[in-house]
């Protein structure tokens, strides 16, 4: 089984998640608050120790190598003290991406006890086809979901099924542990051909089950799926068959109110895309109350959104509202909503780490919500995930650096971005001022060097441009000379000895400087405007 590198847990620089930024000469640092913090090991004479955070999002996949491991929709299953987090592995080449192809070759697993520190459990399963002698290549390990039921793990996906006319069908794996191996069954659970109405060949995608008992104690195992197109069925008790709810001897599809055994319900699903998941709140003793939840992927650009019914099979659906707009980085998005030591969270995929996109994407995780009445409140994308700090940079006189608030746009024209501007003078209104302070991408072992991502744009970063501006751009080459770019080699502040002035790494003695209310590169001579302070 094959290991996989995981999002290395940084230390933290700063004890706390407000503090004034130290600085000093090498082997010397002090706190404007007062506070020790620990001494950086190798800062050489001149250099500033700023407060960087744990980057905790993707929470998969980064690597001090450049080797990045991409993996998109993901799953979650809690077995015990442990979550499991499943992602297809995103292996698409540039050319691969600019043709539109993804290439996802097989399941890969991390696993964690705390929510901090995620370990690489290797691959699950592979979409070969001798593993899954029905698929019609080996690269097309798209969505999948684990559950354990009876003692044994199901992990249910979909592929390209040369058995249906080749359409994509839904198909289901077992093994006796949650990290695999995987053997798939021999053939779909629900096949392509099966289903109706119809729109197109990948209408039977992305797979979420659910189980659970009523109140009269029968047990029900929900499975559900769609792409444009939103199906439900009943499976049986062995967990890799369709239930014949009408008892006529074959599995049909039909609308809301037939005796068909799958349904196409969805009416309420505003604008359905793809990715449902199921979910239903606890209470204290683990006992489901409340509506059930179908999250899923809405519009163009895919935003996140959810809707609410009471009865899976013969319910109507209630539409909530839009939860997440597009991210910054990838066209899609996927989501899997868990329980774990009395919270909720929400996962979900973006294209933030370098060279990524729609292609090769990356696990990331908030927590989720919920109102009094139960609705789920709107989140945004975030760099720092639940366990990470967020800072503030202002200019000497206390003005706060920002980029303009923005909605992502729904047009594939718009990205990747690369000229998002920084600076000041905007109203407090119209800003976004939240920031995420990394090691340097250029070399993460220097205690100076640093990377300063958006909170909520994660994946674009202050990066020193060519004609001196200084704008958000995404890594979208993940190559030596954009890390430069993106990274900035912490000083004393050239105007005040108890503040920090940044210089570029890509272009030595020039500094990051306010002017006309922009963030520029300069030679730093305008000491006032090339010092700040990170709190």
């Amino acid at each position: 089984m094959k290991n996989y590198p995981v999002k290395k847990t940084w230390a933290f620089v700063m004890a706390a998640a407000l503090m004034t930024v130290s600085v000093g000469m090498a082997g010397c640092g002090k706190s404007g608050q007062g506070t020790p913090e620990p001494t950086p090991n190798n800062l050489e004479e001149g250099e500033a120790a700023v407060p960087k955070t744990a980057h905790v999002n993707p929470i998969a996949g980064d690597s001090d190598t450049g080797e990045y491991i991409y993996g998109g929709d993901p799953s979650v299953m809690v077995d015990g003290d442990t979550v499991y987090l499943y992602t297809g592995h995103d292996t698409s080449t540039d050319s691969q991406v600019s043709r539109a192809i993804y290439d996802i070759r097989e399941y890969l697993c991390y696993s964690t006890k705390d929510m901090v520190n995620w370990k690489s459990e290797g691959s699950v399963m592979t979409a070969d086809r001798e593993n899954i002698t029905w698929a019609t290549s080996d690269n097309t390990a798209w969505a999948s979901q684990v559950v354990k039921h009876g003692g044994k793990y199901y992990l249910y996906f979909c592929t390209w099924d040369k058995t249906a006319a080749g359409k994509q069908s839904i198909g289901v794996a077992t093994a006796d542990s949650p990290t695999g191996p995987f053997k798939d069954i021999g053939q779909p659970i629900v096949q392509g051909t099966v289903t109706e109405p119809q729109t197109s060949n990948w209408n039977d995608i992305d797979p979420t089950v659910w189980v659970e008992k009523d109140d009269a104690g029968e047990e029900h195992r929900y499975l559900a799926w769609g792409n444009s197109k939103y199906y439900v069925c009943e499976l049986n008790e062995d967990m890799i068959s369709v239930k014949d709810l009408n008892g006529d001897g074959k599995i049909t599809s039909g609308s809301p109110g037939s005796d068909a055994d799958i349904i196409n319900n969805q009416t309420g699903l505003s604008s359905f895309t793809e990715a449902p998941w199921f979910y239903r709140r606890q209470d204290e003793n683990g006992n489901y109350y409340g509506k059930y939840y179908l999250f899923y992927a809405f519009g163009w650009r895919e935003r996140m959104a959810y809707a609410t019914t009471d009865d899976l099979m013969k319910g109507m659906w209630k539409f909530g509202k839009v939860l997440m707009e597009p991210t910054a980085t990838s066209n899609t998005n996927h989501m899997a909503v868990f329980d774990f030591k009395g919270k909720t969270y929400f996962v979900y995929h973006n294209g933030s780490l370098p060279a990524g996109n729609g292609y090769r994407r990356s696990a990331c995780i908030t927590e989720l919500k919920f109102n009094e009445d139960g609705s789920v409140e709107p989140m945004t994308e975030t760099a720092s995930g639940p366990n990470g700090t967020v800072s503030v940079i202002k200019t000497g006189d206390g003005k706060t650096l920002s980029h303009p608030k923005y909605s992502n746009s729904s047009g594939d024209a718009a990205y990747p971005y690369s000229d998002i501007k920084i600076g000041t003078g905007l109203s407090e209104e119209e800003i976004d001022g939240k920031w995420v302070l990394t090691d340097g991408k250029a070399d993460r072992a220097k205690d100076a060097y640093v990377s300063i991502q958006a909170e909520n744009k994660p994946g674009l970063y202050w990066t020193a441009n060519d004609d001196k501006t200084v704008t958000l751009a995404q890594d979208t080459d993940a190559g030596e000379d954009t890390a430069k770019k993106q990274t900035f080699r912490a000083v004393t502040g050239l105007d005040k000895k108890d503040a920090v002035s940044f210089e570029s790494v890509s272009q030595p003695g020039m500094y990051l400087t306010v002017k006309d209310e922009l963030l520029c590169l300069t030679d730093g001579s305008d000491k006032a405007a090339a010092t700040f302070t990170v709190e």
